[in-house]
């Protein structure tokens, strides 16, 4: 339970150019979003080009909301290194309705002790497996069903495609019986495969309040359901205390809430809010039996945005302020077995950067 609960609870978000108008939604895949920053995207038959580059570095361990502080200390904390890129596209068809595609390309580097020779920092080396490859994709419908110079609300509703790799495989060092190095092709870690093999449904809503021309607050909220139980896919070759399906992926629900406010000066639009993410441990739709790492992350986030012409740039930069990881099913299901309170760890980062450039095609 050494890795990167950051890659599944971090998030991909759509920073876009500043406008009077709220937001018709953002677009993102697997590592849900949406935004904190106004775009303008509301022309009968325009459409909008979006792409996000987000980056963050995960080797903080946290079981519950303590932080194993021995593991950075003693070398043998799991790092993650994400790179990913979100492509987004889409369409207004009136100042009520609009759709939207995302494809998402991951490019994520996984270094460990212990899913090798072993966590003895004084005699074992780190080594590293990489995945790589486009994600789930996501189509999207927004509704604005409030839309005036006070008050908007937005909702979405989308699908989650299984289009992303959720078998990524790749070499592990193992001692054999010699004490040789001998490889190991097998699955990666889930806190790095692309997909996760299952159909989602998402929910979304994006609410802003204008107190003067230039100050608003804004809400938003994310639930991905993701209804199917495992992926099929074996972590380890048996069965974790003979609890049925604990050496499978569990395939997750995820969420995000964001509440904040902005500022806006000519070209120039500033926010800064809270940001409430993670993983539950059962999910709200199906079963949720094998592994997962559930838990959450509290960030305060300060972003800004530039838009000239049909340009605009952003960055946002969450910057975790609380992190807990939480029991999965297996946990509570040990704990029961053993009398024992049973929780497994995770690995945070402390911040993830998010940069957008977003292109608005028309009049």
């Amino acid at each position: 339970m050494k890795t990167k609960l950051y890659l599944i609870l971090s998030i991909l978000c759509i920073v876009s150019s500043v406008n009077k108008i709220q937001a018709q939604g953002c677009v993102a895949v697997r590592n849900m979003a949406s935004c904190s920053l106004d775009f303008d995207s509301t022309q009968n038959g325009s459409w909008q080009f979006s792409m996000n580059y987000r980056f963050f570095h995960s080797f903080r361990h946290f079981r519950g909301k303590e932080e194993e502080t021995n593991r950075v200390e003693d070398g043998t904390e799991v790092i993650n290194n994400d790179n990913s890129i979100l492509a987004g596209i889409s369409y207004s068809v009136n100042n009520r309705w609009s759709f939207g595609l995302t494809i998402p390309y991951l490019i994520i580097d996984r270094s460990s002790l212990y899913e090798h020779y072993g966590n003895n920092p004084n005699t074992n080396p780190r080594f590293h497996t990489q995945a790589r490859g486009f994600g789930d994709m996501r189509v999207s419908a927004y509704y604005a069903p409030i839309r005036n110079d006070k008050f908007n609300l937005l909702v979405g509703l989308g699908v989650k495609l299984p289009t992303g790799n959720y078998r990524v495989k790749d070499y592990f060092h193992k001692l054999d019986s010699e004490g040789k190095d001998s490889l190991v092709y097998k699955v990666v870690d889930q806190s790095i495969q692309p997909g996760d093999g299952g159909w989602g449904i998402i929910t979304e809503f994006d609410a802003s309040y204008h107190f003067t021309h230039q100050w608003s607050a804004y809400a938003t909220g994310l639930y991905l359901f993701n209804p199917a139980n495992t992926n099929g896919v074996e972590r380890s070759p048996s069965l974790t205390g003979g609890i049925p399906l604990s050496n499978e992926f569990s395939v997750v629900d995820q969420f995000l809430f964001r509440l904040g406010a902005r500022y806006s000066l000519t070209h120039f639009q500033f926010a800064v809010g809270g940001r409430f993410e993670g993983i539950p441990s059962e999910d709200a739709i199906g079963d949720s039996d094998g592994f997962r790492r559930p838990g959450y992350i509290i960030s305060i986030e300060p972003a800004v945005a530039y838009t000239r012409g049909k340009s605009s740039f952003g960055i946002n930069f969450p910057i975790a302020m609380e992190r807990n990881r939480t029991q999965n099913t297996i946990d509570k299901i040990r704990s029961e077995q053993t009398g024992t309170h049973v929780q497994g760890d995770a690995a945070f980062a402390d911040w993830l950067l998010s940069v957008t450039y977003t292109y608005r095609f028309g009049q």
